[in-house]
């Protein structure tokens, strides 16, 4: 297994990319410590995890607040001893809205969550990370910083400076042999994606799988990835096989957009 006996911190777990990542590490071996707002639905995705043999707990959180994220700290410290992997999946979309009538006080939370956010939980795990023999940081960002999408300008800005962080944390944090990369998803083939396309479908009296061949088909593979299929690229950031990778970003679109 390629993380076997590794241990992993996870946000923004929820019914899509967050629980498929969490499975794929514990699939490989890995320890997971969960972190979302919701208790519910954290303690079922650790159970499903535990399924795998693997330990699996969960913090609830929100990645704003300063003092949650030391709480995930203390946890990860006290129950694991040690981290190894950290990602970083949890997200706002903000509202969507074109710019010249937007409300440019809707372009704060995925500001304060996409980018604040998550390098506070980042900070906050710095220590435990450089305690590891092969530490290893995994953004999740998004096409939108490739191809832009009118009415999505809050989310973009958050996800380009992202991007833009990702990059100096990974020249900072190489001393420490903390390796910081990106994973680049497009549409999603998840609940989130189905559920929209189940409006789209409704509004313009189609079917769901109409709406899935014209989108699939704008991609070079004719494939909108699932979320199962873009944890599989966290994995490789997450293991020693990327051990010479840092500051760099993997796009997982089907071939959407080309970087």
């Amino acid at each position: 297994m390629l993380l076997s006996n590794r241990v992993a911190v996870v946000s923004g777990i929820g019914p899509g990319l967050g629980l498929a990542v969490a499975q794929a590490l514990a699939r490989e071996g890995a320890d997971t410590l969960l972190v979302g707002r919701t208790p519910q639905r954290l303690e079922q995705a650790a159970s499903q995890l535990r399924a795998h043999g693997r330990r699996a707990l969960w913090q609830a959180a929100d990645i704003t607040a300063a003092a949650d994220c030391r709480r995930v700290a203390e946890t990860v410290g006290r129950e694991f001893g040690r981290l190894d992997i950290l990602v970083n999946n949890a997200y706002h979309p903000g509202t969507y809205e074109p710019f010249e009538s937007a409300d440019l006080a809707t372009w704060r939370p995925p500001l304060e969550v996409n980018l604040l956010g998550t390098m506070q939980v980042t900070q906050a795990l710095l220590d435990l990370l450089k305690q590891s023999e092969d530490p290893s940081v995994v953004m999740i960002n998004s096409m939108v910083i490739r191809r832009p999408l009118a009415t999505f300008g809050g989310y973009a800005a958050s996800k380009a400076a992202l991007m833009a962080a990702t990059q100096t944390l990974a020249l900072e944090l190489g001393k420490y042999k903390i390796r910081v990369n990106s994973v680049v998803p497009g549409y999603i083939w998840g609940p989130q994606l189905k559920e929209f396309f189940a409006k789209q479908a409704e509004r313009a009296g189609t079917t769901i799988e109409a709406i899935y061949q014209a989108t699939a088909r704008e991609t070079a593979l004719e494939h909108l990835p699932t979320p199962e299929e873009i944890a599989e690229a966290v994995v490789f950031f997450a293991s020693s096989r990327s051990r010479a990778i840092t500051g760099q970003s993997l796009d997982v679109n089907g071939g959407h957009c080309f970087w």
